[in-house]
């Protein structure tokens, strides 16, 4: 199975330019890039992005925090376009389930992302409220569960096999942290990995010998010690 390459960024410009590449099939944003990115009106910077980005998925955040916010900004924001889908955190800043707005989003045939996800648990209690036709993306922080010192795997390969009875169900690798975490999705049979632009770029420069990169690294240090006109 093949694990595609989603970019995670919202910078209009960005978008643009990864949108062009074929390694990118699809992109995701939050409400902390949006801000990253400079949108002051997030509807409009949304429209701006969809101008030229209509093809390929991408992934748009609700930033309501109950039931009635989340559920009418969901509906608003899958207007904007058939390829998008609609990022709903897996608990609201309470630590509630939202699995309530997922089951109502999904029998309203709206395509999901389900964000913040870090456990099997959570992926079952998601798959357990959204029927076997309407498109969901689950994704999982495995960046960010490591910087706590957990090992995201085992909670990967256990959602992975839950989700394998629907059809409809992608299990995307999220907070990617190296561009070896490619590799690693892709072993682990993970659908989507979401990378940000510089990470992109260093995956599309894989294949280099241990050669190659002993010549490159010492030349690096050599060059940097020039430029430094360093002497002992």
């Amino acid at each position: 199975m093949t694990t595609k390459i989603f970019c995670d960024i919202a910078e209009y410009r960005l978008i643009k330019r990864f949108n062009k590449k074929k390694i990118v099939k699809g992109f995701t944003t939050n409400p902390s890039l949006m801000r990253k990115a400079g949108a002051k009106d997030y509807r409009l910077y949304c429209k701006e992005i969809l101008k030229f980005c209509f093809k390929k998925p991408i992934s748009f955040e609700v930033f309501g925090d109950d039931y009635n916010s989340m559920i009418n900004q969901a509906v608003k924001i899958n207007s904007w376009g058939k390829n998008v889908y609609v990022k709903i955190p897996v608990v609201n800043s309470k630590n509630k389930f939202t699995g309530k707005v997922i089951k109502e989003l999904n029998n309203k045939n709206i395509k999901l992302n389900i964000t913040a996800v870090y456990t099997a648990k959570q992926t079952k209690k998601i798959l357990s409220v959204i029927n076997k036709k309407t498109k969901v993306i689950i994704s999982i922080f495995a960046g960010r569960a490591g910087d706590t010192g957990k090992d995201p795997i085992p909670e990967f390969k256990k959602s992975i096999a839950l989700a394998k009875k629907f059809t409809n169900v992608e299990i995307l690798w999220a907070s990617v942290r190296e561009p070896y975490n490619f590799l690693q999705a892709k072993q682990l049979g993970c659908h989507i990995i979401t990378v940000p632009p510089s990470i992109i770029e260093k995956i599309e420069k894989f294949g280099k010998s241990f050669d190659q990169l002993t010549k490159e690294t010492v030349k690096a240090f050599l060059i940097d010690s020039q430029k430094s006109k360093f002497k002992i």
